[in-house]
């Protein structure tokens, strides 16, 4: 909460104004009770003299002033108090997107997606609210409270600590409240994230659950989440009720214990009746912020359970960054260079996916890369790019270890056509030059000749402006791949690596892929991951991986000469269309 507030003032014009504000509204709503207790006697002196009440009227024109004055400081405390907490909530949000962009792979690997989004909405509401829910009020209530005992003991002691005999019991029922609170709502936001990965699922998954006719198994799932989280909130709702009800009750008993004994002094001569006029003012001045008690302890627990969840993201430590004095990658010749590279996922390190993988690739040379399920393919072309950092070993490019250059020049030397060919919603053109938004029109068209995607873009009502849907659902397979193809093209990079990106395209088109990137080859180092070996026969060399080693690497004839994995990889692809072919062929 301490930083929550400090982040508050980083708008000081605004902060200050709204304390300001409190502090005068608080003030004119305490002269309120004075003026009250001063009309009502002075009304008895005026009725005792039988006099003209000329003298009221200024009192009642003090009133409305004051009255008016307080409305006006509250209206300008309530705007800049939301003010603030708005301008922070646009800091927090900046700042949580922003550690996501740079957020590494390992961490999201580990996170749910719906648990980011629960963080980045429902806890920065609670830490928005603070400014205005819990600090302003505090201060308002800590001036009624402050001044105003000061102000009642000074006239009456024992009337003023009756009239302040709530307060201690209110006290203690707002800590209660705000441990039990704190907690609820800690536990709340466990479920409302559960809550959002069963939508955010079954949302990116719809057309699977509509396939398999399980929109009733998601409905049952979905109403658990919700239930769970409903009884939760019923439970905070009860806590929070209980407790308001409970310090209220305090405040009308200590009303009722001040009007029974002022009575009694009224009558005895002690006090006048508009000193009790002005004991009983300033209580129901003092009933709205007690009523609002519970809500300020809310916004204080709410405030430091979502404020920790927040910090939490916003500190975490970024495993894969810039170094400190990192320089921008100088790519001259392109060389590739693995050497003694080994790697282990976060969490299990005792099992390394890949040990001690070693090659060289220059530029012009295309490496293939194929080997079982498992085998650490993709991890090994997630390293490269950086998007995770080996356990042992190195990479560089020219001689530079990749891990001292920026991560931006890494990326922008190294372009990965992943498995995954997720599309934005947006035109065709937009989502090609998603790398460079500027580059023009010819280079696009360009980029999707080579990828084969030109002539079926030119087929399409508003050709490259076409909107695909949300994560290109308005394409097939084959199509996303291709374009996300072209838009990997379109960097130019100086390491290009194909991760089994061809699966979903038909070997004809492959074909015409591969044949049109010959030229765009020459000029950087090609990997090509894949299943099919007609993908990757063409390459200068192939490694074989297997549990994470290298067991096999040459052109193709060499390793079919070898008669190894590779080769008996080769005969069980190859085979079935050899008999096919042999079907066909008339006997002898």
């Amino acid at each position: 909460m301490a930083r929550i507030t400090r982040m508050a003032f980083r708008y000081p014009v605004q902060a200050g104004l709204a304390l300001a504000a409190t502090v005068a509204a608080a003030l004119m709503q305490l002269s309120i009770p004075v003026i009250l207790g001063r009309a009502v006697d002075q009304t008895q002196a005026v009725a005792a003299a039988k006099a003209e009440p000329e003298t009221l009227y200024w009192i009642a024109l003090l009133l409305f002033l004051v009255s008016v004055g307080r409305g006006i400081f509250t209206l300008i405390q309530n705007y800049t108090a939301e003010s603030v907490g708005h301008s922070l909530a646009r800091d927090i949000r900046n700042t949580v997107y922003e550690k996501i962009q740079s957020l590494p792979f390992s961490f999201h690997d580990r996170t749910h997606s719906g648990d980011l989004i629960t963080v980045g909405m429902l806890d920065l509401e609670g830490v928005r609210m603070y400014f205005s829910t819990a600090l302003v009020r505090s201060v308002l209530l800590g001036l009624l409270i402050g001044i105003g005992a000061t102000l009642l003991l000074s006239t009456n002691l024992v009337l003023g600590l009756l009239a302040l005999s709530f307060v201690p019991f209110a006290g203690w029922r707002s800590t209660v409240m705000r441990l039990a609170l704190r907690r609820t709502w800690l536990v709340l936001q466990e479920r409302l994230g559960v809550l959002s990965q069963v939508m955010e699922e079954n949302l990116a998954g719809i057309r699977v659950v509509r396939a398999f006719a399980s929109s009733g198994h998601e409905m049952e799932k979905f109403e658990v989440a919700s239930k769970s989280a409903l009884e939760l909130s019923h439970e905070r709702i009860e806590i929070r009720v209980k407790n308001t009800s409970a310090m209220t009750l305090a405040f009308f008993a200590a009303m009722g214990l001040v009007l029974f004994f002022g009575g009694r002094k009224v009558a005895s001569g002690e006090i006048t009746l508009g000193t009790l006029a002005t004991f009983l003012t300033f209580m129901t001045i003092l009933q709205m912020p007690v009523r609002q008690l519970g809500m300020m302890v809310n916004g204080y627990a709410r405030a430091s359970t979502c404020g920790s969840r927040l910090f939490a993201l916003i500190d975490h430590e970024v495993e894969v960054d810039d170094p400190p004095g990192a320089r921008d990658l100088e790519i001259t010749d392109g060389t590739l260079k693995l050497e003694n590279v080994s790697f282990a996922y976060a969490g299990n390190i005792a099992r390394n996916v890949l040990s001690g993988i070693s090659f060289e690739a220059r530029k012009g040379e295309t490496i293939g890369v194929v080997g079982p399920p498992g085998s650490g393919k993709s991890t090994l072309m997630h390293l490269i790019p950086r998007f995770y950092d080996p356990t042992h070993g190195s990479i560089s490019i020219d001689g530079q270890d990749i891990r001292d250059a920026t991560l931006s020049s890494v990326r922008q030397a190294v372009a990965v056509v992943q498995q995954d060919s997720f599309l934005f919603t947006t035109s065709i053109e937009n989502n090609i030059a998603y790398a460079d938004p500027f580059t023009e029109a010819y280079q696009i068209r360009g980029v999707a000749e080579s990828a084969q995607l030109h002539d079926y873009v030119l087929g399409l009502p508003g050709k490259y402006g076409t909107i695909v849907g949300e994560r290109g659902v308005s394409l097939s397979g084959g199509q996303r791949q291709r374009l996300s193809i072209a838009r990997t093209l379109m960097m130019e990079p100086a390491v290009l690596i194909f991760d089994d990106s061809t699966a979903a395209i038909d070997a004809g088109t492959e074909r015409r892929i591969r044949s049109a990137l010959k030229e765009y080859a020459k000029n950087r180092v090609t990997l090509i991951v894949a299943h099919r070996l007609a993908s990757l026969m063409h390459a200068d060399r192939i490694l074989f991986l297997e549990h994470g080693r290298i067991v096999e690497q040459g052109s193709h004839e060499e390793l079919l000469k070898l008669r190894g994995r590779y080769s008996d990889l080769h005969n069980l692809q190859m085979r079935p269309s050899a008999e096919m072919l042999t079907k066909k062929e008339p006997g002898p």
